[in-house]
């Protein structure tokens, strides 16, 4: 699992001892902009069209080598309106390369995602993936395949969950991660996810009790 980094303007003497030539990302909206300019160079749209994990739709397909086809539905579940600004700052924190990723053209635009995961370290030009070390990042343009956008609820709710191979795609950001981050300014822990989902049935239970 990736590590948070310090924040700015809390530096940690023991990191900055270990790693004296750390990376810092820039801001969103450079980042943003040397991203459009390498789809332009591509010839791909820059018109971008942002996407989660609950957005993604795997299905089975056997023409496909992976015996896996992508799609992906806006319909389904909600996405905040600052969300590469909002995944962008949350990757930030991580001790990982961040990517941005163009999984493909649909309605004229391309459609990204912002992974992050220590892998990426091994990706480069031969996979697809163009580095800017400077940043600790990578743009991953893509072919100029145009992608499905599925709006059959079903094929959402039936789309592939598990049995499938491990991909560059499970490395994005999924919407809860969000939400925690817009209500507790934080992501939760696992025992602090627990508590919240039993606390509701906690308060029945001592309500009824006070009965």
């Amino acid at each position: 699992m990736a590590v948070p980094r310090d924040r700015p303007g809390k530096p940690s003497p023991q990191t900055n001892m270990e790693h004296p030539q750390k990376r810092h990302r820039p801001p969103f909206a450079e980042a943003l902009a040397e991203w459009r300019r390498i789809l332009a160079q591509q010839g791909l749209p820059t018109s971008l069209e942002w996407i989660l994990d609950e957005n993604l739709i795997f299905e089975k397909d056997p023409a496909s080598a992976t015996g896996v086809r992508v799609g992906f539905q806006t319909r389904f579940t909600a996405r905040p309106d600052n969300l590469p600004e909002a995944a962008y700052d949350f990757f930030s924190d991580m001790e990982a390369r961040l990517v941005f990723y163009r999984l493909g053209t649909a309605g004229g635009k391309s459609i990204c995602l912002l992974l992050c995961d220590p892998v990426f370290e091994t990706r480069g030009e031969a996979e697809g993936f163009l580095r800017h070390d400077a940043w600790d990042v990578s743009f991953r343009p893509g072919p100029d395949a145009v992608l499905e956008e599925i709006t059959d609820e079903a094929r959402w709710r039936n789309r592939l969950i598990g049995g499938r191979p491990l991909s560059d795609l499970d490395f994005c950001l999924p919407l809860a991660l969000l939400r925690e981050l817009e209500v507790h300014g934080r992501v939760l822990t696992p025992y602090e996810r627990f508590g919240l989902k039993v606390l509701p049935a906690y308060e029945r239970w001592r309500r009824s009790a006070e009965v």
